[in-house]
């Protein structure tokens, strides 16, 4: 190894030198500053969970349904870690305005990439404020039914009659069609029965009316209807429209479709199946 190539190596090992002490100077200064801002952030940290509870409690308190204040509970969340953050940062002394440019092109290549993510947040909070349904209720959201059991930042949950749990994303929530069967205590229940052309139409009504009156779970007021609704290719159609609470509805229903075929079998009144009548001309 000649004298030039010692050189090298001691100027490499000369700048090494420098660079951990400069480093260590830097780490030296910037030790309080560090030590400072991982106490403000394991403090911010601890107050937002203290505060995120208190307000969870307070939410519980009120008049605000579950589904609702789970929603409010979560968002509030991420607004105070997202708070700590900043604060963290602030006391490195970390230009803010760089932060917020960054902050500002970070977001908008996410809102770009998560479209679908944003709508469903956007759909949440409609949906809380607007309330159209509350946890309980029970509902028909994009085709399927069920009770609502949580309303999430980004989706509805909603368990079927079946024990299914369905996850609708919170856009198609809001801008489709919410029908709420729980939002009046009292429900319509809406049959029709067909009967023979021979049939005494008079007598079918008639034994209908005392079946209605004897079903303790049929609602005097509004009034049951029953009319005949239609004159069809091998049958009379008879509507019966009855009102009942909403907890009654399917067993009530069971209870008048069940009825009808026995009351009518007994009373000798028959339900056609279809037919078609041919008539042959003899020349």
């Amino acid at each position: 190894m000649d004298a030039t190539d010692t050189g090298a190596i001691q100027e490499q090992v000369g700048k090494a030198a420098d660079f951990f002490s400069d480093a260590g100077d830097y780490l030296r200064d910037a030790l309080p500053l560090l030590l400072l801002a991982l106490v403000v952030f394991v403090v911010g940290v601890f107050v937002s969970k203290l505060v995120s509870r208190m307000f969870a409690r307070t939410l519980k308190r009120s008049k605000l349904d579950n589904a609702a204040a789970g929603f409010l509970a979560s968002v509030v969340r991420i607004v105070l870690y997202a708070v700590v953050l900043i604060m963290a940062l602030s006391v490195l002394k970390v230009p803010m305005s760089s932060v917020i440019t960054i902050l500002g092109a970070a977001g908008l290549a996410v809102s770009l990439a998560l479209q679908n993510c944003l709508a469903n947040l956007c759909g949440g909070f409609i949906i809380l404020f607007s309330k159209p349904f509350s946890s309980g209720d029970t509902v028909e959201l994009d085709g399927t039914v069920g009770k609502v059991e949580k309303i999430s930042i980004l989706y509805t949950k909603i368990v079927t009659f079946d024990n299914k749990a369905v996850f609708i994303p919170n856009g198609k929530v809001s801008e489709g069609k919410i029908i709420n069967y729980t939002e009046s205590p009292t429900r319509r229940i809406d049959l029709t029965f067909n009967i023979a052309y021979s049939a005494d139409f008079d007598k079918a009504c008639r034994v209908i009316n005392e079946l209605l009156t004897a079903n303790k779970k049929i609602l005097v007021s509004p009034s049951p209807i029953v009319r005949m609704s239609d004159h069809k290719e091998s049958s009379v159609s008879i509507d019966v429209l009855v009102w009942v609470n909403n907890d009654d509805y399917f067993s009530a229903r069971y209870d008048l479709i069940e009825g009808v075929k026995r009351t009518f079998d007994e009373n000798g009144i028959k339900i056609p199946y279809n037919q078609l009548d041919v008539h042959i001309i003899d020349k």
